[in-house]
Order: structure tokens, then C-alpha cells, then sequence
């Protein structure tokens, strides 16, 4: 077969170093934090991302306290920059040679961006204990979870959805309270609980696109209450920068703010008297001959969490990394 013809006609406007630049300060938060990943100054990462900005024709970051957070622009291309970087790796994963290949690979996803905060922590305790595993986060499972698992995108599932699949078996981990979160300056700030219709107007900060928002799905629209305006960010620490400068309400797990609420930067309200609690489940395939490295790690994850979880309380595997 005759090779394609590849014409060199114009410079590229991205490098390998821009890509992993932006997906660093995204990741970090700030060029300050981003440094040391990259082995490199603060200024020198300053000026190269200023270049970067330049020769694309338009701001990737904006400042939101003391955080970057990333434009429209600049999240299309992080996530771009991703995927590639993912590629570049797994390719070069590939040139190691099959001496290095692990002897099974386990692909995992969680059903709100919340938890890849806690999840590294326990992977790398599975990792430690059984290195010829690979252990892969699929993040873009994320959005409808369930649904990956059945079509085998992935193989293990930490959902709080109901399961009624029966192609699917669930097992019980925790249980934790999603709570509003607000500045403390903010109007509702100091109701004991709040409901559908104070939340009136408000502008909200969401992880997932608009139709697929828990908060709209199961608070918003319920009630017939319109909000002012949901915009999706799915960063936390994004996410509560901009609340904690009065910009607008989220719902998050109770566990995941409790550092800022003991810091008094940000106030957290229960939804209804009784408070709005999910039940995490670990969820996989119905398979009575399912590999043995995969029941040695669901194992695992089961174990992770035997101790209960009171409401407030940070789950046991993010409580392994200080």
C-alpha cells in the first residue's frame, strides 16, 4: 500500500509541552502548584503559557481567588490535550516491550467527579500489593457510568444510582449527605435547611451538562422552580473558588467541603429537614466466572470501606493520604 502524502506547509501551533502545560495548571490549580510537575520555574511556565495564549489568539485561564481556572476555550482544549497525552503514553507504554506488560488490567469509574479525589488513595494501596495489575481510571464513564459498565467500557463501578439491571450486581460501601454550599454571606446562608423554592433564581455551579444535573433532575425540576443559571464546572476546587466569592450556590458531598467549612470560607446548608443522602454501591458485571484479579479487587474496594461512614464523615480510603 502507497504511504500518504504528508506535506509540510505550516508550523504547529501546539507542542507536546503546551499540551502537558495547560493540563497541569488545570490539574493544580495555578502555575505555582503546576512547577514542580513539569520540572520548571513558575516564570518560565508564565512565559510559555503567555506565548501559548498568543499564537492561539485567546485566553485559556482566567483567575477565579487564587486559582486558574480554564475558559471555554481553554477546557476544550485540555480535554483534547488529554486524550492525546493518553495516547503519547500508552504508545509509549507500547515501545517498553512486552517483558513490562502487566499481566491484567482493571478499568474503573465513579459516578461523580467528587470521588476521584478519594480513589487514587486506594488504587495506589492495590497497586502496592499487586503491581502486575494495571489499574486504569476511565473519567469519561462518569456521565452515565452504568451504562459503561454493561457495554464492558469498564469492568468495576462506584455508582450510587439504583441498579436495576440485572446484568449488573451491587454491593453496599457507604452513605453520605449532599449538601448546598454558599458563601457565608450569602442569603441562605444561615437557614438550618433549605428547600426547593429559596433556591429561586440562584445561579448554580453543576459537574455534569445541564439535562444530566442531579441538581436539576432531582431538586430543581421536581419542583418547577427555574434557576437563574446552571453553568458546569468539574473541577471542585473551581467550583467552590466560585462560591466562596459569592458567584453562585453548588451541591456537594458534606465530606468533600468539611476543611472549608472548618475554615468558615464556605457555609454548608442540608437540603429538606431530614437532608438529601445517596448510597454508594460497588457495582459490576452479574458473572459467576469473573477473573481472579477482579474478585481480589472488588474484595479490596469492599474491605476499604467495612467501617461505616456517618454523614459529614471523609470515607475511609481518602483518610489513607495526609
Amino acid at each position: 500500500m502507497k504511504e500518504p502524502h504528508v506535506t509540510y506547509d505550516r508550523l504547529p501551533l501546539l507542542e507536546t509541552r503546551d499540551l502537558r502545560l495547560v493540563v497541569a495548571v488545570a490539574e493544580q490549580g495555578g502555575l505555582t502548584r503546576a512547577a514542580p510537575h513539569l520540572n520548571a520555574t513558575q516564570s518560565a511556565l508564565s512565559h510559555q503559557l503567555k506565548e501559548l495564549e498568543t499564537r492561539l489568539g485567546s485566553p485559556l485561564f482566567e483567575r477565579v481567588g487564587r486559582r486558574m481556572v480554564p475558559t471555554i476555550r481553554g477546557e476544550r482544549l485540555i480535554a483534547r490535550a488529554r486524550n492525546i497525552l493518553s495516547a503519547l503514553r500508552e504508545a509509549e507504554d507500547a515501545l517498553v516491550g512486552a517483558t513490562a506488560a502487566p499481566d491484567a488490567r482493571i478499568r474503573v469509574a465513579t459516578e461523580c467527579y467528587t470521588c476521584y479525589h478519594w480513589l487514587p488513595a486506594l488504587l495506589e494501596r492495590y497497586s502496592a500489593e499487586y503491581p502486575r495489575v494495571e489499574v486504569q481510571v476511565i473519567a469519561e464513564a462518569t456521565e452515565d457510568t452504568l451504562a459503561a459498565l454493561v457495554t464492558g467500557v469498564i469492568d468495576v463501578a462506584v455508582a450510587h444510582s439504583e441498579v436495576r439491571d440485572r446484568r449488573l450486581t451491587a454491593q453496599r460501601l457507604f452513605k453520605d449527605e449532599i449538601v448546598a454550599i454558599m458563601s457565608p454571606q450569602h442569603r441562605l446562608a444561615r437557614r438550618e435547611f433549605i428547600e426547593a423554592p429559596d433556591l429561586q433564581g440562584e445561579q448554580f455551579y453543576v459537574y455534569s451538562p445541564f439535562e444530566h444535573s442531579s441538581v436539576y433532575q432531582t431538586i430543581l425540576r421536581p419542583a418547577g422552580v427555574p434557576p437563574n443559571r446552571i453553568s458546569r464546572v468539574t473541577l471542585t476546587e473551581a467550583t467552590i473558588e466560585l462560591v466562596k466569592a459569592g458567584l453562585g450556590i453548588a451541591f456537594l458531598a458534606r465530606w468533600a467541603i468539611q476543611p472549608h467549612v472548618r475554615a468558615r470560607t464556605v457555609r454548608a446548608v442540608s437540603y429538606g429537614r431530614s437532608g438529601m443522602h445517596r448510597t454508594w454501591q460497588l457495582v459490576t458485571r452479574a458473572q459467576s466466572d469473573s477473573p481472579p484479579h477482579l474478585r481480589v479487587f472488588t474484595g479490596f474496594l469492599r474491605d476499604a470501606f467495612r467501617t461505616p461512614v456517618r454523614s459529614g464523615e471523609i470515607p475511609k480510603p481518602l483518610r489513607v493520604v495526609t
